[in-house]
């Protein structure tokens, strides 16, 4: 059953949020083998007193009022000995993003938010676009990602993923005519300098400054390289897969057109594209969070991320306020030294706790 305002909603103790933490990170979850984790997220729930499946999608559901609590179950690849030192949790995960998401669980239980962990997120984000095709539009949504016990992510850039390919006739190594590997190199040259000479003709530096440069610029990643010599001897080959990054103001279409237009040999083609989102620091939910981190004698700072993430697509489906948070340092997403400080994650419990009952109060 789902938890009303008349009901009394029961009080997480401290180390069973920590065990939950824990079992959580020690339970590998790598995108496409959620299942263990989720249904352990799922038993959780149930063990509270609260309803909670998994739908067709491999989310975990967990019903309540109008403050949708979501963060993803899936992890990137990498093996980090699980262990807790001195009150630091080491792990796959423990940051980005298990420590949120056990934080969004134990405030679910304890304010009566609903809740929602997602799947796929470091791939396709195949859960949240499930979510927002499957799901009643809430009334807030706080996506969980390492922002610092201290801090609110405002806004993500975009990102838009495709393949260049080319084939050209095979020559002899000693001739001046360019190969696939030659072509394909230089393609992701122009295409750099392309959004480098944009950017500084906008004003948009490309390095990273107070300013928030790099957010509000396109980069261009390669992500996979391959090339040689075709099997049939008879052309040289390439292949690469590169991502962009798309701020605000700059739409998937816009970079498509610039990066096509840099083509001497080959084609791109096009895959998933995700629009950028910034949020206005002024709405009820962001407020919240500046009067609750204040509340627990922090200073609040509002962050821009270079990266994207599901609360874009929350963000571009459903009309109402979204932010991002959540205990952790983000420079540690995706890294061997990926580590928690158990402290900092009670202070995010305790700073959701404030949020969703000062918002569920006026539901």
């Amino acid at each position: 059953m789902t938890l009303s305002k008349a009901m009394t909603a029961p009080k997480i103790a401290q180390s069973d949020a920590h065990d939950l933490l824990v079992e959580l990170v020690e339970t590998p979850s790598v995108s496409g083998n959620e299942e263990i984790c989720a249904e352990l997220l799922a038993s959780f729930f149930e063990e509270q007193g609260r309803e909670a499946w998994i739908d067709d999608a491999g989310n975990v559901r967990a019903p309540g009022n109008g403050v949708l609590l979501t963060s993803h179950i899936d992890t990137v690849p990498g093996e980090i000995p699980v262990e807790v030192d001195g009150g630091v949790l080491w792990g796959r995960g423990s940051v980005d993003a298990k420590g949120p998401l056990a934080a969004m669980a134990v405030t679910a239980i304890q304010t009566g938010a609903s809740f929602v962990g997602v799947v796929g997120e470091e791939t396709d984000s195949r859960g949240a676009r499930h979510l927002v095709q499957n799901y009643e539009e809430p009334e807030f949504v706080v996506n969980g990602e390492p922002s610092g016990w201290d801090a609110v992510t405002l806004g993500y850039r975009g990102f838009l993923s495709g393949t260049y390919s080319v084939s050209v006739e095979s020559v002899h190594t000693s001739r001046p005519e360019a190969n696939a590997i030659q072509h394909a190199v230089s393609w992701l040259s122009k295409i750099e300098s392309a959004f480098d000479s944009n950017a500084d003709s906008t004003g948009k530096a490309g390095s990273t400054d107070e300013s928030g440069s790099v957010f509000e610029s396109v980069t261009a990643k390669p992500v996979s390289f391959d090339g040689g010599l075709a099997a049939d001897g008879l052309a040289t080959e390439a292949e690469i897969e590169v991502q962009f990054r798309i701020p605000p103001g700059t739409t998937a279409d816009e970079i498509c057109e610039i990066a096509e237009s840099e083509l001497d040999a080959g084609e791109v083609s096009w895959h998933d594209s995700i629009q950028p989102t910034m949020a206005s620091p002024r709405t009820e939910l962001a407020r919240a969070f500046r009067v609750a981190i204040r509340g627990e004698d922090g200073d609040p700072s509002l962050l821009r991320k270079t990266g994207t993430s599901d609360a874009n697509i929350y963000a571009e489906a459903w009309d109402c306020p979204v932010v991002t948070y959540g205990p952790g340092d983000s420079s540690l997403d995706h890294t061997p030294d990926e580590h928690l400080e158990l402290a900092e994650f009670d202070e995010s419990v305790a700073v959701l706790s404030a949020v969703c009952e000062s918002l569920g109060e006026k539901l």
